[in-house]
């Protein structure tokens, strides 16, 4: 999302003219921003690892979320906080404290924007001794 350039290296059989670039400037607009799109969970045995996610609606109508699918129950937790009313979300992921582990999953959130009617965001864990 946002601005974007992208280039590419264009070779041909012309030898006065055997590779030349071209390039692609745009804006990428997105209905709903989620930055970062994975929670990663990283620390040490028996920390509580806590990471944020925040959610941003793009259009002028107010954004609801309503989750419908977690898969990490017993691994990690989440709470979803509405900073700016129907506008920013933060979700706060933390893993489960507990013995070393590796786990992923995610969380999914309906919303009310027809442009994207489902919000999927990745949890990933890595707890050590």
């Amino acid at each position: 999302m946002g601005n974007i350039h992208k280039t590419a290296s264009v070779y041909t059989n012309d030898p006065e003219t055997a590779r030349f670039t071209i390039g692609v400037r745009a804006f990428v607009w997105v209905p709903i921003s989620v930055e970062p799109s994975t929670a990663r969970l990283y620390g040490k045995e028996g920390a509580i690892i806590t990471e944020s996610v925040e959610i941003t609606a793009g259009l002028d109508k107010p954004l609801t979320l309503e989750p419908i699918r977690f898969n990490l129950e017993g691994r990690a937790t989440y709470r979803i906080e509405e900073i700016e009313r129907g506008r920013r979300f933060i979700v706060y992921f933390s893993n489960v404290p507990g013995a070393a582990d590796s786990f992923s999953g995610s969380l999914s959130l309906r919303t009310n924007y027809d442009q994207k009617t489902v919000i999927t965001i990745k949890v990933r864990g890595r707890v050590t001794n």
